[in-house]
C-alpha cells in the first residue's frame, strides 16, 4: 500500500545541515519534515569539529549552555609537528567574540542535541529509517519524494513546496536530479582507526606530518580518533602488505605509539575515507535545492565541512522561509540567491584545500612504496597540531617560511584562526529562529 503526505518543506538528511535547517524553519511557523535514512546518528567516523562560528549560532538559537554541558574538548592553538620540530601555526585566542576556540564533540551528540530542540517545535518532524528511492515531480518541477520506511518497507508518496537535499556527498537526491559535480582531483585518500589514549598522552589532538607520511590523532578521552593519509588509490596494495607493516609505520612516525599499536589486530579495524573535492555548478532546480555535502564535497582539510553545512543552511533558511510561510512555492529566483550567496565562501575554501593538497599534503601522503622517516630526534609524548598547552619541540634545522613568519610574528596568527574557526562568510540566526538560552539538560 503506498501512503500519500505533504509537507511544506521536504528536508532530505539528518546531517548538520539537514537538522539545522529543519529547526530553523519550523521556528520560523513554516511545516517542515526531515527525513533521515538511519534509526539513530551513531555513525563512526564523523566530523567533529564545531567551530567559533557555530557556537555562536548556537548561543543565539539559546543552546550554547546545552551544547557547553556535552562531553567535549576544546583547542585553542592549532600546531603542527614537522621533522624539525614543532611550530604554531594558528593561535584562536585571537578571536573576536565569545568563542576562542573549537570544540571537539562526538557528531552525533551535536545531532542529538539539535534534533531534541527541533522537535521542541510544532510544525517539525523527524522520520528515521526513511529511505528516499525517487523523486516525485509535476511536469519538470520536483514535487516531494517517493521513500521506503525500513523498518516495515512501506512506501509513501511526500510531497513538498520545496524539497531541500542535505544527504551528503554520495547524495541519492542529487543523482535522481540528475545533476552534476565539478570534481577536482585530490592526491589522498584516509585511512580512519583508533588507538587507545593515556592519561599521560597529550591533550587535545596530536598533528605530525613527515617525510613518513601525515597522521592526526583526535582525542576522544580513553581513545585516539587518527586519520593516516595514504596515496589515492592506494587502499588494496597497502593492505596487502599487511597490518604488521602498518603498525610499523605509524610506530616510525611517531615512536610513542608503539606500546598500543598491537590494538589494530587487522584492517578490519580501519576505515577508508575516499576523500573527494567537488562543487555542484548549479545547486538548485525547480522546487529543488541542494546545500552542504550534496552541493559541495569537502576535503577532510581544516575540519570545516560541518560548520560550511551549517552555515548554508542558515542561509537557506534566512532567505525561503518567508516565501515558504505565505505560499509554499519558492521561486528560481530565490534558490539561486542561496547559492549565491553561498558559492564564493565554498569556493574560496575549496581553493585553500586544492593548494593544500598540491603544496603541503600530496608527497606526505603515504604509498606502499615509502614506509620509512628520516632520522632524527626520537618523538616523544610531546604537543601535536591542537595541543593547548603551548610546549612543543624546539625547531631544529630549516623551518618553512610560512611558519617562520608566524613564529616571529605572532599576531599573524590570528589570520589562519579566523579562517579556520570562523570562515569567510559566516551566517547568523535570523531574528525569529532566537531564543533566550535554553538550560542544560545533559550531564
Amino acid at each position: 500500500m503506498l501512503i500519500n503526505e505533504r509537507t511544506t518543506c521536504l528536508v532530505v538528511g539528518g546531517g548538520p545541515a539537514g537538522l539545522v535547517l529543519g529547526l530553523l524553519m519550523a521556528r520560523g511557523g513554516v511545516d517542515v519534515t526531515v527525513l533521515e535514512k538511519h534509526p539513530d546518528f551513531l555513525r563512526d567516523f564523523r566530523g567533529d569539529t564545531v567551530h567559533a562560528s557555530t557556537l555562536t549560532l548556537l548561543d543565539e538559537l539559546g543552546l550554547g549552555e546545552r551544547f557547553a554541558a556535552l562531553p567535549q574538548r576544546r583547542l585553542d592553538r592549532a600546531q603542527v609537528q614537522l621533522d624539525t620540530g614543532t611550530f604554531q601555526m594558528a593561535d584562536l585566542r585571537r578571536l573576536p567574540g565569545a568563542h576562542q576556540h573549537i570544540a571537539m564533540v562526538p557528531q552525533w551528540d551535536f545531532l542529538d542535541l539539535v534534533a531534541d530542540a527541533a522537535e521542541a517545535e510544532p510544525t517539525f518532524t523527524l522520520r528515521r529509517n526513511a529511505e528516499v528511492v525517487a523523486l516525485l515531480h509535476d511536469g519538470d518541477r520536483v514535487a516531494g519524494v517517493r521513500y521506503r520506511d525500513r523498518t516495515d518497507g512501506t512506501e509513501h508518496e511526500l510531497r513538498a513546496g520545496l524539497t531541500v537535499a542535505c544527504d551528503g556527498r554520495g547524495s541519492a537526491v542529487r543523482e535522481a536530479a540528475g545533476l552534476t559535480s565539478r570534481s577536482f582531483g585530490v592526491p589522498m585518500d584516509v585511512w580512519w582507526f583508533r588507538l587507545p589514549r593515556h592519561a599521560e598522552d597529550p591533550v587535545g589532538g596530536v598533528g605530525r606530518i613527515g617525510s613518513g607520511g601525515f597522521l592526526v590523532m583526535i582525542d576522544r578521552g580513553d581513545y585516539w580518533q587518527c586519520a593516516y593519509l595514504i596515496r589515492k588509490g592506494a587502499d588494496a596494495e597497502m593492505r596487502a602488505a599487511g597490518i604488521p607493516q602498518f603498525r610499523a609505520r605509524i610506530t616510525r612516525l611517531l615512536p610513542w605509539l608503539g606500546d598500543r599499536m598491537e590494538a589494530l589486530t587487522s584492517f578490519d579495524d580501519v576505515k577508508l575515507l575516499d576523500v573527494r573535492l567537488e562543487r555542484l555548478r548549479r545547486w538548485y532546480r525547480d522546487g529543488l535545492l541542494l546545500i552542504g555535502d550534496a552541493a559541495h564535497a569537502m576535503s577532510p582539510v581544516g575540519g570545516v565541512g560541518i560548520n560550511l553545512a551549517v552555515a548554508d543552511a542558515v542561509a537557506t533558511a534566512r532567505l525561503l522561509t518567508p516565501a515558504l510561510r505565505s505560499g509554499g512555492i519558492v521561486p528560481l529566483a530565490l534558490l539561486r540567491r542561496v547559492q549565491m550567496r553561498r558559492w564564493w565562501p565554498t569556493a574560496l575554501i575549496q581553493s585553500g584545500q586544492r593548494l593544500a593538497h598540491r603544496r603541503i599534503l600530496g608527497d606526505k601522503a603515504a604509498d606502499p612504496g615509502r614506509v620509512g622517516v628520516p632520522a632524527g630526534p626520537p618523538d616523544t609524548a610531546a604537543p601535536g597540531m591542537f595541543d593547548t598547552s603551548g610546549a612543543g619541540a624546539a625547531p631544529t634545522g630549516t623551518v618553512p617560511f610560512p611558519l617562520s613568519m608566524l613564529k616571529r610574528f605572532p599576531v599573524l596568527q590570528g589570520i589562519p584562526a579566523r579562517l579556520i574557526a570562523i570562515g569567510p562568510l559566516p551566517e547568523h540566526a535570523p531574528e525569529w529562529a532566537r531564543r533566550a538560552e535554553l538550560p542544560a539538560t545533559r550531564a
